[in-house]
């Protein structure tokens, strides 16, 4: 008996040591690194991966696995010192700027907006500004119109009521972009001079946010952004030192925040959900944000494919920086795209919710005007997605599809219901 819990007590040491992740020093370029092959993954499916991500405009990829390298690539001449912007991967440095403000009492989750930035900040009515927290702004769900101009602008003549405050989801620069003041005025502190001194001096990240029209835009090398991401992946702590130590804010960041669109946490994306929901559109997707991705994954994501993944389960993290062009200001599809690569050099079997079995059919194809779904019951929704992995249109799936505006080509159908996705390609021709 006394063997057999001496093996027990090996294995679980063992095991707690294989899940510990490596921290890189704070300075100098030294960085563990991990073989593919040590790990089992196929080799031969690296150079498929890196040619996508080339062929999309990528400049800097990194997989860490136990916080070491085991992918690292920089396209064109971008190099591993060189600069670029996260766009709103940035929203969740953000956050975990104000989750350590929060610990440290600066400010409180449920204070008003208008304790921090003064009254009158917005142009609503006092007592419609007077329900914006910081919680709000952490959570998108400020009410203020989000479209058009109203997206970026700070000035208090564009933020203008919608609906109360909790009650809608929108995806809105505006009210985010404001919690840099709050961060400035609530710790006495610079932006720049707090993230400096809370985490870049800790954790030897570098990088700084610059302001950009009415944004503020975080720029840093790729082994910075990877070393956040790192930071994420160890629930705010760094080789032993606790940035982060308020667990329930860590959680709460990490899981749904609200109601309304469950893959969101605060500024930070969540895979596995029921539905979601994205930018400029109030429709609420049934399935996963990325089907082709571990379930427990969350994610900063910004324009233009700035994305930083953690996925707890596997103890991975990666990084993509680029200049993707895209229409969307969260590049949840060719997060997915990537993932979709990935899975075969890890060896592994696609984590998605796919549909196994189809449930759908559409007609005709070829197509010259619409497609017709036919399904067993309701309660699809669809996105009509172009070669360039555009998304044309996305909508609950109620009768036939128009297609008459669509160009010559091929496209994709992506069907939801619930968490189950079914892919259809189907091509439009001329009319004869």
């Amino acid at each position: 008996m006394a063997r057999f819990y001496l093996f027990v007590f090996l294995f679980v040491g063992q095991q707690i040591l294989i899940a510990q992740s490596y921290f890189p020093p704070k300075t100098g370029g030294q960085w563990d690194t991990l073989s593919p092959k040590t790990l089992g993954w196929c080799e031969d499916k690296i150079q498929p991966l890196y040619n996508f991500l080339d062929s999309n405009n990528t400049k800097a990829f990194i997989v860490l696995k136990d916080g070491k390298i085991v992918l690292e690539k920089y396209f064109g001449t971008f190099t591993k010192d060189s600069a670029w912007y996260w766009a709103s991967a940035g929203k969740t440095l953000t956050a975990f700027c104000i989750g350590i403000a929060n610990q440290e009492g600066n400010l409180k989750l449920t204070d008003t907006t208008s304790k921090y930035l003064g009254k009158g900040w917005t142009s609503m009515t006092q007592a419609q500004e007077d329900k914006v927290t910081i919680w709000h702004q952490l959570t998108m769900t400020s009410g203020m119109i989000d479209t058009g101009a109203f997206f970026d602008c700070t000035s208090k003549a564009c933020l203008k009521y919608k609906a109360d405050a909790g009650a809608r989801w929108a995806y809105h620069n505006s009210p985010y972009t404001l919690l840099d003041s709050v961060i400035e005025n609530a710790t006495g502190t610079d932006l720049n001079a707090f993230v400096n001194t809370k985490i870049k001096t800790i954790t030897g990240m570098t990088g700084l946010f610059f302001k950009s029209g009415f944004n503020n835009v975080y720029y840093s090398t790729p082994r910075s952004m990877a070393r956040f991401g790192l930071l994420l992946l160890n629930k705010g702590k760094w080789h032993g030192t606790d940035l982060l130590n308020d667990s329930s804010y860590f959680k709460a960041m990490t899981t749904s925040s609200q109601s309304i669109n469950n893959s969101y946490g605060y500024l930070t994306w969540l895979n596995g959900k029921s539905s979601f929901m994205l930018p400029s559109t109030q429709i609420v997707f049934n399935g996963f944000l990325c089907p082709d991705a571990p379930s427990d994954m969350y994610a900063a994501l910004g324009k233009n494919g700035q994305i930083i993944n953690v996925i707890p389960s596997q103890n991975i993290v990666f990084i993509r920086m680029g200049n993707m062009w895209t229409t969307s200001n969260v590049p949840n599809d060719f997060n997915n795209d990537i993932w979709k690569r990935l899975q075969f050099v890890m060896c592994a079997s696609s984590s998605s919710r796919t549909i196994n079995k189809p449930i759908t059919t559409i007609y005709p194809n070829p197509t010259t005007r619409f497609i017709e779904v036919n399904l067993p019951n309701h309660n699809y929704s669809y996105q009509l997605v172009d070669f360039y992995g555009k998304i044309i249109r996305a909508n609950p799936l109620e009768g036939p599809i128009d297609l008459q505006n669509l160009p010559v080509g091929i496209y994709l159908l992506k069907i939801y219901q619930d968490n189950a996705l079914e892919f259809k390609y189907f091509k439009v021709q001329k009319i004869n």
